[in-house]
């Protein structure tokens, strides 16, 4: 049982004498139960803050199981170096229809680029009668890249509103000649 003694300590003073005074005992059991069932009831009514996820859409397929062909007008590759390094194209790499070219992270960067293509691949769809077909991006991460490079790219892709966009992390060798070149 928890109590708190307010008695005077038994030291002796010398001259009158005095009545002695009861200790005053304060019983804390019942306020320490206390404590312990609101501790308790609210960590269990409490909601945890729940895990943040990205929707995650996979590729079709057609009936034979194979993959689908892309019109490479459609597609733009962005590639991801160390020290920030953004690099694009447009198409293929051996044909590009676009770049390669520089870029930097922001609205007078990437974002300017992927406004500007995301309008040329829809009016390219619209004359080809198939309006619903907007761009598709190809975000490549080099293994020098970090973490904020490729958040910041996914976020300009939310901001830019391109709805399909894949992350890939394989370079064929002249991509991987393209990011290093230009990045000396």
């Amino acid at each position: 049982m928890a109590e708190l003694n307010t008695g005077d300590g038994g030291g002796k003073k010398g001259g009158k004498v005095r009545s002695k005074k009861a200790n005053a005992k304060v019983d804390l059991t019942a306020m320490v139960d206390l404590a312990f069932l609101l501790i308790t009831f609210f960590m269990l009514t409490t909601t945890l803050s729940k895990p943040q996820s990205m929707s995650l859409g996979l590729p079709d397929k057609n009936e034979k199981g194979e993959d689908i062909k892309v019109d490479e007008n459609r597609t733009m590759t962005v590639l991801l170096g160390d020290n920030n390094k953004l690099v694009f194209y447009m198409g293929l790499l051996s044909t590009p229809l676009a770049g390669p070219k520089d870029l930097v992270f922001g609205k007078d960067g990437i974002r300017q680029e992927l406004l500007k293509r995301k309008k040329e691949v829809l009016a390219y769809s619209t004359a080809k009668g198939k309006p619903d077909q907007g761009m598709i991006v190809i975000i490549k991460p080099s293994k020098k890249s970090n973490y904020k490079n490729v958040i910041d790219i996914l976020d300009e892709m939310a901001i830019s509103d391109v709805p399909t966009y894949t992350i890939v992390n394989d370079f064929s060798p002249e991509e991987t000649k393209l990011l290093e070149g230009k990045q000396e």
